[in-house]
């Protein structure tokens, strides 16, 4: 897809294709409310050991597979992930995704990068979080602001998946929600009713996300393509 540009009309058919899998949010709404702050708002403090244990879960159950320690064995995700929140915690932007700054932008590049070399087992199974977990755990601390990634989604828009390559990806993601705000309120609908009218219950940035999940990463499998934008399914147009 030469310009992977998102109108709502595409949001729409990738938000479909979310709605249409089983307990798709079902993790998601479960961490929201295990962390909730007064506003009833995800707010996690990685300061805390049951909220690095809840984030550890999630992530597992968007397929991160991190390795649980054992009872007396070293914990260097927990451990990891402490260390990094206090250097980054009071640091990460917390605006909507089509207000970050530069500057934000910067900023959470720099985190990622810290986040995805943080150790997470040890011996001879050695692995850091590496980049794809990393973008998902930015997203569970800093939903409104953080678009996500995995591996095909980077590798498709950027080529890369260190943190010079998470802030182009970032910049991207702050253009498209400014071009479907742009849009949305041509129609008289506000920027914080998308995602109501896409029928998700989560924020314009994993809006985004979905999107792309949608288009590379099931599309790299073949089960969904584009063409002059458009969507089929099993080469039948939709």
């Amino acid at each position: 897809m030469s310009d992977p540009l998102p109108p709502l009309a595409e949001l729409r058919r990738a938000a479909e294709v979310f709605n249409g899998f089983a307990n798709a949010d079902t993790s998601w709404l479960r961490l929201i409310h295990e962390t909730a702050d007064k506003r009833g708002l995800s707010a996690i403090d990685l300061s805390q050991a049951a909220h690095r244990t809840i984030l550890l879960r999630w992530l597992n159950s968007w397929g991160c597979r991190i390795r649980y320690p054992r009872e007396g064995e070293p914990a260097p995700y927990d451990d990891g992930v402490r260390t990094w929140w206090e250097a980054w915690g009071a640091r990460l932007p917390d605006v909507d995704l089509v207000h970050l700054t530069d500057a934000g932008i910067d900023t959470a590049a720099k985190a990622y990068s810290d986040l995805a070399s943080v150790v997470v087992s040890a011996g001879r199974s050695r692995r850091t979080l590496g980049p794809t977990a990393a973008a998902k755990a930015l997203y569970a601390l800093r939903p409104n602001t953080i678009m996500p990634w995995d591996a095909a989604i980077a590798a498709t828009l950027h080529g890369d998946r260190d943190g010079a390559a998470f802030g182009r990806h970032l910049r991207l993601g702050r253009d498209w929600a400014a071009a479907v705000i742009a849009e949305a309120g041509s129609s008289g609908i506000s920027g914080e009713a998308i995602p109501a009218l896409m029928g998700r219950p989560v924020p314009l940035a994993k809006i985004l996300d979905e999107y792309l999940y949608v288009a590379f990463t099931m599309g790299d499998r073949g089960d969904w393509g584009t063409e002059n934008g458009e969507w089929w399914k099993n080469g039948n147009r939709g």
